[in-house]
């Protein structure tokens, strides 16, 4: 028996509650058979310990397969809300009992004193819940200078002509707005879009905004609060969100209160607000030195100090304000990992009792546990995710079992309650545009399929539905082209990105967090998988990112296909099938 792969914590991933029940998993070796959970109230045999405890054994399922492990997954209803369990596993001839000190053999099983995994109490406050609105929407990444203008007169910065890339600059204002916005929302509404998340819109002296001059303002060259306003009210009635950003872990050099500090030091009552070092403050060069904390060495977004009650008591009345007043349905923290877990919790509080359904998301591109515990963030992006699949895609001596292996390993890693949240993307407005890094429309729309049949929230980054180019910035931020849109040039990049979205909206089962892998050896490259909500009918999914033709025998009704014909899926074709759910075992 596999004992070093045998593993269990009574916590997150490992434990937690769901509604009325709770979900158990436990990691084995590849080399187990069969596990049963042996659980029971803690005390119904008594309190006095003079009885002893017999547990009812449950037969856990293979939830996942990983590189070296099994995750085997058990759901249990308590009549009385508590939990006393422990394991038993069956590997060959062997059998081992996993209690929380150790794991015993079964000669060791005689005389042993027990310490039991305990579930204390089934809290319903304890249950992770998204937002249900969040679990249905499929996003639009916006970057407001970039993606549509629609006020040219009275900018406060020079800009160039709309789309022009001649010798194009980091710094360069193009123009878009709010205004430009809302004119677009029936564009976006066509192409299926239920949310959007807007990059920066405060007072800035940049382009991109994440370098916060004035909170309390919108930047002027982007619209005023009545523009923001109309954007909600209009977006609400097409059915579509809107979730703002807020850069709370920095501000910007023209901050008034880092000016202050700036000025005069430790005499300035905003002195605290920020973490400087030495004084006088030098405000301009590298801070590797030291002199004031800043993001990323940036000596123009000096770090805000979140701990500080004065600054988590002015950043949570904006906040207040933007969804309290301005009805925005989501915020988007950026740099979320830098911020302190107590301002966080401490806002949850506050904007859950104005609004229960506003959605919470942290930008961390790691593992995301410590703050996903209920308490701080909805969901996080899910950078991850990008990674598992730009590996497959780009490695062409991966194969599809691999995939499995690294996504399984992501879905294993938080409680299956948390999936709803975990935004999903094929590029953002930090990464190379999906155009550029896939090699080609089959690997760009392979990667499409995976991302809107997969559970999540998936967010499409402006152009992306044309399949837009760009490398590193600024050319992954180039304007969005709207004469070619009209031109009618991306037509058919945006007619089958629109059919991609309509299945999910559509088939509930594309959402679902219910996936079997299916793994072909004859077809090392061959993607396969179902999906199931338990309502009696399976979506089946195969994307050959191969280069060999697949014969398919197409049962159930085709909902989407490119590259199959006469029963055969040729290389980087795609074949999205609704079927009935027999033979639905895991």
């Amino acid at each position: 028996m596999q004992i070093d792969a045998i593993s269990h914590r009574c916590f997150f991933a490992g434990c937690y509650p769901s509604e009325q029940e709770i979900v158990i998993n436990l990691l084995t070796g590849k080399d187990a058979d069969k596990v049963f959970l042996v659980q029971e109230d803690p005390y119904i045999a008594g309190i006095s310990g003079r009885h002893p405890w017999e547990g009812v054994p449950v037969l856990m399922r293979a939830e996942r397969e990983l590189e070296r492990n099994i995750l085997w997954s058990a759901v249990i209803r308590p009549k009385y809300r508590r939990l006393q369990y422990y394991f038993e596993i069956a590997a060959g001839s062997e059998r081992a009992r996993l209690f929380e000190d150790r794991l015993y053999m079964e000669s060791e099983w005689d005389g042993m004193v027990k310490e039991y995994f305990k579930f204390p109490w089934l809290h319903q406050t304890d249950v992770f819940r998204v937002p249900e609105w969040v679990k249905g929407t499929v996003w639009y990444q916006i970057m407001p200078d970039r993606f549509a203008r629609g006020n040219a007169e009275n900018k406060r910065m020079p800009l160039r002509e709309w789309g022009d890339e001649a010798g194009m600059q980091y710094g360069d204002f193009y123009g878009g707005d709010l205004r430009g916005i809302i004119g677009k929302l029936p564009y976006l509404r066509g192409l299926g879009i239920t949310g959007i998340y807007l990059t920066p819109i405060f007072r800035s002296a940049s382009n991109h905004k994440y370098n916060t001059d004035d909170y309390e303002q919108i930047d002027p060259d982007f619209g005023d609060e009545a523009d923001l306003k109309e954007l909600v009210s209009t977006a609400h009635r097409a059915g579509i969100r809107v979730m703002l950003d807020a850069v709370f872990n920095h501000c910007g050099r023209g901050f008034a209160q880092w000016q202050d500090v700036v000025e005069k030091g430790e005499r300035s009552p905003y002195f605290d607000w920020f973490f400087v070092q030495r004084t006088p403050v030098e405000p301009e060069g590298s801070t590797k030195d030291g002199r004031f904390y800043s993001f990323a060495f940036e000596s123009g977004m000096p770090k805000l100090n979140t701990e500080n009650p004065e600054v988590a008591a002015y950043l949570t009345g904006l906040c207040r304000k933007w969804v309290g007043e301005w009805q925005v349905d989501g915020l988007r923290f950026d740099v979320g990992n830098e911020i302190s877990h107590s301002f966080i919790k401490g806002l949850r509080r506050e904007l859950k009792r104005i609004n229960p359904e506003v959605f919470l998301l942290g930008e961390i591109w790691h593992d995301a546990s410590p703050w996903l515990l209920g308490d701080e963030y909805d969901g996080v992006m899910d950078y991850p995710f990008l990674a598992q699949l730009q590996r497959f895609w780009e490695d062409k001596n991966e194969n599809a079992r691999q995939l499995m292996y690294g996504l399984n390993r992501l879905y294993a890693r938080y409680p299956r309650t948390v999936e709803p949240g975990l935004m999903r993307f094929l590029d953002s407005h930090d990464t190379i545009r999906a155009g550029s890094r896939c090699e080609n429309m089959d690997a760009f729309f392979g990667q499409l399929a995976l991302l809107l049949t997969m559970p999540g929230t998936p967010c499409i980054y402006y152009g992306t539905e044309l399949a837009m180019k760009g490398e590193r910035n600024p050319y992954n931020r180039r304007c969005m082209p709207w004469e070619e849109i009209a031109q009618g040039k991306y037509d058919g990049v945006m007619k089958e990105v629109a059919a991609l979205i309509r299945l999910r909206k559509e088939h509930s089962q594309a959402v679902s967090g219910e996936v079997r892998w299916e793994p072909d050896a004859r077809f090392p490259r061959l993607v396969r998988y179902k999906k199931t909500d338990g309502d009696g009918a399976v979506l089946s999914v195969w994307i050959e990112a191969g280069e060999e033709p697949v014969p398919v025998r197409a049962e159930g009704k085709v909902l989407y296909s490119r590259k199959f014909a006469d029963g055969i899926l040729s290389p980087g074709g795609i074949l999205i099938m609704k079927q009935e759910a027999e033979g639905w075992n895991r």
